[in-house]
């Protein structure tokens, strides 16, 4: 609402004359693009503090139940999963140095709260109904030796880029939750590695991840060792603080996009049209500024970001669990969200049902290999009374593969009635060894698997909700492609320094963001971003 626009009469008397219908309509313009970025900054906050108006649902969301004795949870406790068989755990060979490290978990403060939780499912309840869309990125796995704030600050950076630039073009809010703060512990395709030592083959257990044992192949270091959680634990927290204290402290302030432009953005034709696209928000910024908008509020310099990892180290993730004591609900506080993994998701797997009886919202990977009916069984499983923003599909099935095994799934889910978040993951399809020897990833097999995924729902009349990518802010060379400062094979081991899987560098993503933004406005009946007569917007 804007006020009337104060004025005299003829005898100098205070009046008011309305504000021109231009006005009124450029304003309201600008402010539905503002909208797109409005996010609480009450998504770090204690669950006590009460979270602020939102428009009204187009559904009635199911008030979470007061105890866990709800539907489809009984029986369960946060221990119950060792009931069940379960794989890609580590086998510890001190067993009392594990009970002692799970204490001491149990002892820690929780990582996030329960009220969070609560938020970010009720924004994914709204991008399920089409008015949102989720972005998830992060590295394929974090390390002890990697951390650092530069590191998060420069994957948050881009991350925050890609939002602007999907929030814009597609016109709905981004939800943005990083893979970070958890994302330690890997599954692994075989439970052994091997490597050619002083001419001789050494077979020592594969590596799982930081939290579980060390990457240098000794037999030392291949040990699985409970203290590792602890660290873990420990850097989670340190990750969390400077994610809370960029995304409240004004770096992500809209007014300084220009500011987060790094060095790769302007130097490239992908870059040109960026500032294109950050031009035209600082013109809407400048016009706000001009009516009487006030832009050093809240909304226009904070933003939420949510963490996510999969749910792999049970001990880890069970000594984090709590009580809600608002709700009498369990939530996993070791992060906000959950996914439970392609090789972990079996129905009589400990993970699944260990999952079940959380309060947080719930991924699940699902490749070509799941079947409609196993599908529906599966989110009776996790969620029995089909609560809104509850489950979110995460699709990695490969750019071959997509077209032909995504419709039944998405027509078995859709007839019946199921309320889940569809999103891609087109990386983990798509891995492939180059002829170095090296795991990468073609971009083009990344971003043709995100169209197939598109094309499948528009197709379908349901929502194409979001992306998971494994990626960094760094200028590593781990996927092949791209047309900005293309990766070839030659040029793989240049900057080939992940602790697991090849991901995305920060012009790969950005260049993703700018296909996915495009997409939907070819959706939508809309101009590209940047037309053949804009002789000011370099597109590649």
């Amino acid at each position: 609402h804007f006020p009337p626009e104060r004025s005299r009469d003829r005898q100098g008397r205070p009046g008011t004359r309305p504000v021109p219908a231009m006005v009124k309509t450029h304003a309201v313009v600008v402010l539905a693009l503002c909208l797109l970025f409005q996010h609480a900054t009450d998504a770090f906050m204690p669950v006590t503090l009460p979270v602020r108006h939102r428009a009204p649902l187009k559904m009635v969301l199911s008030e979470p139940p007061t105890s866990r004795s709800a539907a489809g949870s009984q029986g369960w406790s946060p221990g119950s999963w060792r009931k069940f068989r379960c794989e890609q755990l580590p086998d510890y060979p001190d067993a009392d140095k594990l009970e002692e490290t799970e204490a001491e978990l149990r002892r820690c403060a929780p990582l996030v709260f329960a009220g969070e939780m609560r938020e970010l499912q009720t924004q994914l309840a709204k991008a399920q109904q089409g008015e949102g869309f989720l972005l998830m990125g992060g590295d394929c796995a974090e390390s002890f030796e990697e951390f650092s704030t530069d590191h998060i600050r420069d994957t948050l950076r881009v991350m925050l880029q890609m939002a602007l630039i999907i929030g814009f073009g597609s016109g709905q809010p981004v939800i943005k939750i990083g893979r970070m703060a958890g994302q330690f512990a890997k599954p692994r395709s075989q439970p052994t590695e091997s490597q050619m030592v002083d001419g001789e083959e050494v077979i020592l257990p594969s590596y799982k991840g930081d939290n579980v044992n060390r990457q240098e192949f000794t037999p030392e270091a291949r040990i699985p060792n409970p203290s590792l959680m602890v660290k873990a634990y420990n850097q989670c927290s340190q990750t969390l603080n400077i994610l809370r204290a960029f995304v409240t402290g004004g770096y992500a302030d809209i007014s300084r996009l220009q500011a987060w432009n790094l060095d790769f953005v302007e130097q490239s034709p992908q870059g040109s049209k960026y500032r294109h696209l950050a031009s035209k928000v600082e013109e809407s910024l400048r016009f706000m500024k001009a009516i009487g908008v006030d832009t050093s509020a809240d909304v226009f310099k904070s933003t939420d970001v949510y963490t996510a990892h999969e749910c792999l180290l049970l001990p880890y993730e069970e000594a984090l669990t709590r009580e809600d004591s608002v709700t009498g609900n369990w939530y996993d506080c070791s992060a906000h969200m959950l996914w439970v993994g392609e090789r972990t998701r079996q129905l009589d797997c400990g993970h699944l049902q260990f999952v079940r009886g959380l309060g947080n919202p719930l991924g699940v990977k699902i490749s070509d290999k799941c079947t409609p009916d196993e599908l529906l069984t599966l989110l009776d499983i996790i969620n029995p009374e089909n609560t809104p923003g509850r489950v979110t599909l995460v699709i990695r099935m490969g750019a071959g593969k997509i077209r032909e095994h995504l419709p039944p799934l998405v027509r078995a889910v859709r007839d019946a009635g199921r309320n889940v978040l569809w999103i891609s993951d087109p990386v983990h399809g798509n891995t492939i060894t180059a002829e170095t020897g090296h795991k990468t990833r073609p971009f083009d097999a990344i971003l043709g698997e995100i169209q197939g995924f598109m094309d499948v729902h528009r197709e379908l009349g349901t929502h194409p909700g979001g992306v998971h990518l494994e990626m960094t802010g760094e200028a590593v060379t781990e996927c092949l492609g791209g047309t900005v400062d293309e990766v070839t094979e030659e040029r793989l081991a240049h900057m080939y320094t992940t602790h697991c899987d090849p991901r995305l560098n920060g012009q790969q993503a950005l260049e993703i963001a700018f296909q996915i933004a495009e997409r939907f406005r070819l959706f939508a009946g809309l101009p590209e971003l940047c037309g053949s007569d804009d002789t000011e917007c370099t597109t590649w």
